[in-house]
């Protein structure tokens, strides 16, 4: 099995040599293709105003100078001789869930793979402590992530659809199971922007968020994770509410 890694923390990432190492107990047929700098919060944007370079580090290594649908993009159609079997994307510093994947450059990575018709799954390490910055422990990913891919690599996937795994934080040892779960949404007032003045004088800005909220009874990833599961969601692609059609169609009908 061909597998290709990405992520949008960046080529020298601690989590993308995580998933390196989960991806080695999956197969040895390993190709790495990440942007050369941190792409948080990038989303499924693609560079459009200004050339993407690619870098090789090694035989099958390489970094782009821009998204992680960059990333995805040069990895299908320069550096790989034939396209992966399985697209892997993270492991993310950091959650990925409720509606915060539309703004994860690691979940795009894996919409990005989903629509070139490639089996795409994003994992992410949630953590609690604030700052903690590269000091974030990956040990649930680590220990846990070959466990939680070896079904989804027989399961089968819609056309258009991945998958989207948060690990709880906690210990690999505290980890008290993975949970099949819908996808949460967050109350948007959680959201922070925070103003401070520069060395010149000048006023900036700088958005925050609060802590992952926990909602007992609500069968999502927000919750399985808060009770310590690994949460997998499977997305879709498609973004029509189908609900709607009809009645929006009366609406223009003469």
């Amino acid at each position: 099995m061909r597998i290709l890694l990405t992520n949008d923390d960046g080529i020298h990432a601690p989590g993308l040599k995580v998933l390196e190492a989960i991806a080695r107990e999956l197969s040895d047929d390993i190709w790495i293709c990440a942007p050369a700098e941190e792409q948080s919060g990038a989303g499924h944007s693609l560079t459009l105003t200004r050339p993407v370079r690619l870098r090789r580090h090694d035989e099958r290594r390489f970094s782009v100078s821009g998204t992680p649908t960059d990333a995805v993009t040069m990895a299908l159609r320069e550096v790989m001789p034939e396209a992966p079997d399985l697209i892997l994307s993270g492991v993310n510093r950091g959650a990925n869930l409720g509606d915060d994947v539309t703004y994860s450059g690691t979940v795009a990575a894996a919409i990005e793979g989903a629509l070139a018709g490639i089996r795409s799954i994003a994992l992410s390490q949630v953590y609690d402590k604030e700052g903690a910055g590269d000091a974030v422990s990956f040990d649930a990913a680590q220990h846990w992530g070959a466990k939680v891919l070896r079904p989804l690599c027989e399961a089968p996937f819609a056309p258009r659809s991945m998958v989207n795994v948060n690990f709880p934080p906690v210990a690999s040892s505290a980890v008290r199971g993975i949970r099949v779960v819908r996808q949460g949404f967050h109350d948007y007032a959680r959201g922070t922007v925070i103003a401070a003045t520069d060395p010149r004088g000048y006023r900036y800005f700088w958005f925050g968020l609060n802590g992952v909220e926990h909602t007992p009874g609500h069968a999502t990833d927000l919750e399985a994770v808060g009770d310590g599961y690994i949460s997998v969601t499977p997305l879709q692609l498609d973004l029509t509410d189908h609900t709607q059609l009809a009645g929006l169609a009366a609406r223009f009908t003469a």
